[in-house]
């Protein structure tokens, strides 16, 4: 007996399990723990080989389905490993760029077909390092992954990043090829190491990635380039944010397209061939007055904006519709509006006027009517409000009003560029890049900031400023 109690339990080993409880432990391994597995013993090897057990990571790093399976006639991990000898570098991020290119290619098929055809076929790795070697800098592991997939686009309108149509200011940002952005690679001062990734053709706006962290920008950081038009040296380039990966930009666009983010808006000047546009709603921005409903989207034009000096331009997107349920003699017209406008400091400036954008739109029931227009604020952000007034059809001599849902405008987070204390501006900031953001930092801007402005005469000069072809219309504001 007490030789008994002194003998020590043998260690269990894998190997001594049957194999199906062994097959069970192997399937939650990592391709990599799986991959050891064939250098342990004999039978592991055996087991590890198991082809059921790779159907599992083709699914989750390749997107690989049953179809494409058959249609490849081989197995699994044949699948994974000759897959992993190609986009192996970019196991980390091909599954996730891979479906937001399906899920948009998904909704272009059903809305957009013509769009498709504007495509890029993947590049070659060795198409991506020669890029490398032509602009001298490496390019991040999640835009080469994504060209892998889809060369950019074709230079078309619409571009595959959205378009709008405000007055006579047109916007079409096309995805750019690898070619075409390296032959827009910068080595300027303002704009050093900064590879495009957009081009829009109507203003000649871009947005760019930062491929070293140079001149206060983080590294991969994409933005649209602002002009400091107060600052003496012109290369001072202040920037709006996008993005902070490129992984990041591409992806949460993409879900904004897919989700509705992006409303489709039928008479812009794109919509029958690009059916979305880059005015984001806010599904909590609606109200309804009786049997009309008012909702609202809004959109940042970083083209006609400038942070020095602070002068933030929007555009909103007002959709009006009366319930398709409501009685024939609901019907009514809109016979004027009223406007509260209010900055990020608190100063209110109110608007009343006729009709909206020069015109008074019935409304009946089942009948949508839709217009935009435009703002300004010297502050990074405010929010509008108000009401309409309508004129019942049937009974001329009743008004009523509809309320207009409050709705803010924020310009995203900017930096404004270190060529200022550089150049011995009478700006001097406490660090090299000072970065503003949100309604929080409104208060404590080192600029002095104009009271806003609704003149369309300054509008015009701010155009004229940032060098951007005026209209041969002008824009309506607070309409």
């Amino acid at each position: 007996m007490a030789a008994s109690l002194d003998m020590e339990p043998s260690a269990l080993s894998l190997e001594l399990l049957p194999t199906d409880p062994l097959l069970l432990i192997l399937s939650f391994l990592d391709y990599r723990d799986l991959t050891s597995c064939c250098y342990l013993s004999r039978r592991l090897n055996q087991l590890s080989n198991h082809d059921p057990l790779w159907r599992r990571h083709c699914k989750k790093y390749w997107l690989i389905s049953e179809k494409e399976k058959c249609q490849r006639n081989q197995s699994w991990k044949a699948i994974f490993i000759s897959t992993y000898r190609d986009l192996g570098r970019y196991i980390q991020c091909y599954a996730t760029l891979k479906k937001a290119w399906d899920d948009l290619e998904k909704y272009l098929g059903q809305r957009c077909p013509r769009m498709i055809g504007s495509l890029k076929e993947s590049v070659q790795e060795e198409d991506l390092d020669a890029v490398e070697a032509q602009i001298g800098c490496q390019l991040p592991n999640d835009y080469r992954c994504s060209f892998r997939i889809h060369n950019g686009q074709k230079l078309v309108v619409p571009g595959l990043m959205g378009s709008m149509a405000l007055s006579n200011h047109y916007r079409s940002e096309d995805l750019l090829d690898i070619d075409t952005a390296a032959g827009g690679f910068q080595q300027r001062l303002g704009l050093r190491q900064c590879l495009p990734l957009t081009f829009c053709i109507h203003t000649g706006l871009s947005q760019y990635m930062a491929l070293e962290s140079v001149e206060g920008r983080n590294k991969y950081e994409i933005f649209y380039q602002c002009p400091d038009q107060m600052a003496r040296n012109p290369s001072a380039i202040d920037m709006f944010i996008t993005g902070t990966s490129y992984l990041e930009w591409f992806t949460s666009y993409v879900n904004k397209v897919v989700t509705g983010g992006y409303p489709i808006i039928r008479d812009q000047i794109f919509s029958e061939c690009f059916p979305f546009c880059r005015y984001v709603h806010d599904k909590e921005c609606v109200a309804t007055t009786e049997d009309i409903t008012v909702s609202v989207s809004t959109s940042f034009l970083p083209e006609l904006s400038s942070v020095h000096p602070p002068h933030y331009f929007f555009t909103y997107r007002i959709r009006i519709e009366m319930s398709k349920d409501a009685l024939p003699e609901k019907a009514c017209q809109l016979d004027s509006r009223y406007w509260r406008i209010i900055n990020a400091k608190g100063d209110v400036e109110e608007v009343q006027g006729p009709g909206v954008v020069g015109e008074f739109p019935i409304i009946s029931p089942g009948r949508v009517y839709e217009y935009t227009s435009c703002t300004t604020f010297s502050t990074t952000s405010g929010y509008m409000e108000g009401y309409y007034t309508f004129r019942c059809l049937y009974y001329k001599e009743k008004f009523f009003n509809v309320t207009i849902p409050r709705f803010h405008m924020v310009c995203p987070t900017f930096k404004v560029s270190t060529a200022r204390m550089v150049s011995g501006d009478f700006w001097s900031w406490p660090s090299v890049w000072v970065c503003l953001c949100q309604e929080t930092s409104h208060n404590e801007y080192a600029v002095d900031e104009d009271e806003d402005s609704t003149d369309t005469d300054e509008y015009e000069e701010r155009r004229r400023v940032l060098d951007i072809p005026a209209p041969t219309g002008r824009c309506p504001r607070h309409t």
